[in-house]
């Protein structure tokens, strides 16, 4: 195993026996970190970090790795946890701790949090997909709520300093539920039921922390659910939090064949293997894409601002765009100009879902965002090198399957009372150009 990446055992000879199998990566592919941009932390955020410890669960997904990154690059240890149901062992950066576990499993934390004296607690483990999860709300539940109430009890019990969790924009309503969108027996609604139609891009201010969250599907719900239990940990415990809620992130490290949610994959996906794109509508709905390096570095720093304790924050882009707008950046960017579309009829959708994010930038300085042409230029260099190697991750069985959208039912999708998740496991990654390694030196895939 490469000595810059290992793997920590917990204390229990039963966890220890459960991760062995499991392999380490050596960072991620040669070549592909060129695609990040160096950032420049403020001094007394550095200093702040100095020393600290920093568990980051969903570690081996998008924004979690991301993260890790950035804690890294401020100067904390990081323990980086991921149950691989949905992440890459190659999106995991070198030098991090990482520990192959489950949130839900509460034997598993207590051991974590006995061995590491924890500082901060970023908690971005999850399965995010508000359309998918009408048919598996009791995984949902057990994972998104469940789950995080289960880190949550240990990061109390063991006086973690700061609880810095990734909420969703979800919370503000019916914006990104792609089942929904094919339901005409329903309306879609946001916070304060923001204009929908006859709205100019450039007027378009956003939902702002202010709204009242108002979630319709229940992955919105259980992230709303757990944002109103850390307001009871505090108040009870004093348990300091920062609550972030970002929304359509892209960049490097998404898995691009995740075809419940993420248009800017699907788009490339598209282009990549000669298919039109598909368009829903007129393609005039407009949305902001937040590329990923505007959005994990003000999560890395959410506990190291003391005045943003105890604060909910929108992050994401600002400029918005329409999906048409997307899908010739795209077709640019993939080098393909002028892409045949595969124009469908309108679905049920918000037509315009932004976010405002006034009190993010206050709090947290930046530099200036990164325009939708560089963040998607980055996303194909990094895609043709190695995101293109990742293989779907699909779900095996659902616990419900009436009125789930046509093309995400397969022939050998089962309906059962128990749905465990994505049947990707260890066998998500086939190969990477800087090649993925076992924990006995072996080359994977």
């Amino acid at each position: 195993t490469d000595p810059a990446f290992t793997m920590q055992l917990p204390v229990s000879a039963r966890f220890a026996a459960a991760l062995l199998p499991f392999f380490c990566a050596a960072g991620p592919a040669a070549g592909a970190e060129n695609v990040f941009r160096t950032l420049d932390f403020p001094v007394a955020e550095m200093e702040a970090a100095r020393g600290k410890t920093a568990l980051v669960t969903g570690a081996a997904g998008f924004i979690g790795s991301h993260v890790a990154r950035h804690c890294q690059d401020l100067g904390m240890k990081v323990l980086a946890m991921d149950d691989l149901s949905g992440g890459f062992t190659s999106n995991i950066p070198a030098g991090v701790t990482f520990i192959k576990g489950d949130i839900k499993d509460a034997e598993l934390l207590d051991q974590i949090f006995k061995a590491h004296k924890i500082n901060f607690v970023y908690h971005l483990a999850a399965y995010a997909a508000e359309g998918l999860s009408h048919f598996i709300r009791s995984y949902n539940y057990r994972t998104n709520l469940v789950g995080s109430v289960e880190l949550l009890n240990q990061a109390i019990k063991h006086k973690v300093e700061c609880f810095v969790f990734t909420s969703s924009i979800a919370v503000y309503g019916s914006i990104n539920d792609l089942s929904q969108m094919q339901n005409p027996n329903r309306s879609l609604s946001t916070s304060g039921h923001k204009p929908k139609s006859d709205v100019k891009t450039s007027d378009v201010k956003g939902l702002s922390e202010e709204d009242r969250p108002s979630p319709e599907d229940p992955y919105g719900i259980a992230k709303y659910a757990f944002e109103l239990d850390l307001h009871a940990a505090k108040e009870l415990f004093g348990m300091d939090f920062v609550v972030f809620r970002p929304h359509n992130v892209y960049g490097p490290h998404q898995n691009m064949f995740d075809k419940y949610r993420n248009v800017v994959g699907i788009f490339i996906n598209q282009i990549f293997h000669k298919k039109p794109m598909t368009v829903f509508g007129s393609g005039e709905q407009v949305r902001a894409f937040s590329y990923i390096d505007d959005v994990a570095p003000p999560i890395a720093r959410g506990p190291l601002v003391p005045r943003a304790r105890n604060e909910i924050f929108n992050v994401g882009a600002d400029k918005p765009y329409t999906v048409n707008d997307l899908a010739d950046a795209i077709a640019d960017a993939m080098g393909s100009p002028n892409h045949p579309r595969d124009l469908q009829p309108a679905r049920l959708e918000v037509e315009v879902a932004v976010s405002n994010h006034d009190k993010v930038k206050e709090y947290f300085p930046a530099d200036e965002a990164v325009s939708l042409e560089d963040g998607l230029k980055k996303t194909v260099q990094w895609y043709r090198k190695q995101g293109k190697l990742f293989r779907p991750v699909e779900f095996a069985s659902v616990e419900v399957m009436e009125r789930m959208p046509p093309s995400w039912v397969r022939s050998d999708l089962r309906e059962t009372a128990v749905c465990e998740g994505s049947r990707v496991q260890t066998e998500a990654i086939e190969a990477d150009q800087g090649g993925a390694r076992s924990s006995d030196g072996g080359e994977i895939g």
